[in-house]
């Protein structure tokens, strides 16, 4: 398999592309959120939506971030270890109920009670801005064949 087109190749979307970068670099400068907690909410959205380059980029920040590998490792089934704090577990619950919107389920009253039993106003709103975008991110690189295994850290400095 091979990538179908660069978006950052074309005008629009290298914009666009710029934009989410913009984005992204808000959220990562949010003392609001541990930048932990967001490599690991993105990894699970990313394993869910079946991106590789997703995967790859934040499993790698996920470890830059100071995360173990038994943590990263584990993240995809979070709900069957006894690694992850109650605010993490309910930030992953989250992001699986955000990614996993087209089901129709939308995001139950229990997922976001648990959340917002763990995290503030500027919190809440940081982990639903940040799943809006890796999910984006998800569907924009699944479907322009991104692949895994190529990522570099600070491969995406030259869009600032």
């Amino acid at each position: 398999m091979e990538p179908r087109l660069n978006l950052m190749d074309t005008p629009t979307a290298a914009k666009v592309g710029k934009r989410f970068y913009s984005t992204s670099v808000a959220l990562q400068e949010s003392t609001t959120l541990p930048k932990s907690l967001q490599e690991l909410v993105s990894l699970r959205a990313s394993q869910i939506n079946g991106c590789g380059w997703c995967v790859d980029i934040h499993t790698k920040e996920a470890a830059e971030a100071g995360e173990t590998p038994l943590r990263i490792n584990l993240v995809a089934a979070w709900r069957h270890t006894t690694v992850f704090t109650g605010a993490e577990r309910a930030a992953l619950a989250l992001a699986e109920e955000v990614t996993e919107l087209s089901a129709g389920k939308g995001v139950s009253d229990a997922t976001w009670d648990a959340a917002r039993a763990h995290f503030d106003d500027d919190q809440l709103g940081a982990l639903v801005c940040l799943l809006a975008l890796i999910n984006a991110s998800n569907r924009m690189s699944v479907t322009v064949n991104m692949l895994g295994g190529s990522y570099d850290r600070g491969a995406f400095a030259s869009l600032d």
